[in-house]
């Protein structure tokens, strides 16, 4: 009896680090040019947003003929991405968040608040 129960203990041992060994093979480094499609209640528009991923942490860089040029800074943890910049829209500063998941390695979708102002979503893809 003793003895299955180590051969049980030692197979669930296998199976837990089988399966947290495919899930750090899985992930997706999002670090790349992606080019999204954004649709709000103030309009449509198509920036260019550059990632840098280094382990959570995400730096980057927005373009859009609407909001400009920006830095930015965010997260990855798991298939969730979130990043932030800071815009001027008519002399008005804003903070500016994206908020959504990885759904494969060229692939991101999810929504977008404009400092309060107007709410929105997103799909992007890698170019």
């Amino acid at each position: 009896m003793e003895k299955s129960l180590r051969v049980v203990a030692a197979m669930v041992m296998v199976i837990g680090l089988s399966s947290l060994m495919l899930a750090q093979t899985n992930k997706v480094d999002v670090s790349g040019t992606w080019a999204f499609t954004v649709q709000t209640s103030m309009g449509t528009g198509s920036p260019t947003v550059t990632l840098k991923q280094d382990g959570e942490k995400l730096t980057g860089h927005y373009s859009s003929a609407t909001l400009g040029e920006a830095d930015l800074t965010g997260s990855v943890k798991g298939n969730d991405l979130k990043f932030t910049f800071t815009a001027s829209v008519q002399g008005t500063s804003l903070v500016v968040t994206y908020t959504g998941t990885i759904e494969d390695k060229d692939t991101l979708k999810g929504t977008l608040d404009l400092g309060g102002m107007a709410q929105g979503t997103f799909t992007a893809i890698r170019k």
